[in-house]
């Protein structure tokens, strides 16, 4: 077995591992221009890293309990003390999710709004690990298939009622998506 495959088969999570909690940095969130997809995150991403470390020496940012389950993620601020300390996210409001592929570290999420004008934000986590990144992105990918099995479940009863919403989690390796986007980029 190669190593990057061993490697990723370290990383595999199962529905039935859900939930999973990881330590993060929450390093904010942007607006994003589209649904799903590495082209929409890139730029969000390194705008709020770029904030992040221009931080005044006196701020930092905010550690995280990140928890995602077949629900969805729920982010909960343990330090420091905020007014609002945690904030939910279900899972059919979360178009997209990856490990970043310049920042490794980090996991980007898409999350849908009900604003007309500006739908999409990304969200984005500092881990203390690529290979936690990697597994959360894994962790996300396990709800979304959980979501997906449901939705055909219950789809027989309700299909004319239910607007069929769109989720994509991407589990190439950084390597990978930097390939795919400039090979994007010479056509």
């Amino acid at each position: 077995m190669s190593q990057s495959t061993e490697a990723n088969c370290e990383n595999q999570v199962a529905v039935s591992d859900l939930p999973l909690t990881f330590k993060v940095k929450y390093i904010g969130s942007e607006l994003a221009r589209g649904l799903w997809g590495i082209k929409y995150t890139r730029r969000p991403v390194d705008i709020m890293v770029g904030a992040a470390k221009n931080l005044p020496p006196n701020k930092v940012l905010p550690h995280c309990d990140l928890t995602v389950s077949t629900n969805g993620v729920e982010l909960h601020i343990t330090a420091p003390k905020t007014n609002e300390t945690t904030w939910n996210y279900p899972i059919d409001t979360i178009s997209y999710g990856v490990q970043d592929l310049v920042y490794t570290r980090v996991f980007a999420m898409i999350v849908v709004k009900e604003d007309k004008k500006n739908p999409f934000e990304v969200h984005a986590f500092v881990c203390d690990s690529r290979a936690t990144a990697r597994q959360l992105t894994f962790a996300l990918a396990a709800a979304f298939q959980d979501y997906s099995r449901r939705v055909k479940e219950n789809s027989d009863d309700i299909e004319s009622t239910v607007t069929k919403k769109r989720f994509a989690i991407d589990l190439r390796t950084p390597e990978e998506l930097q390939q795919c986007l400039d090979e994007e980029t010479e056509a």
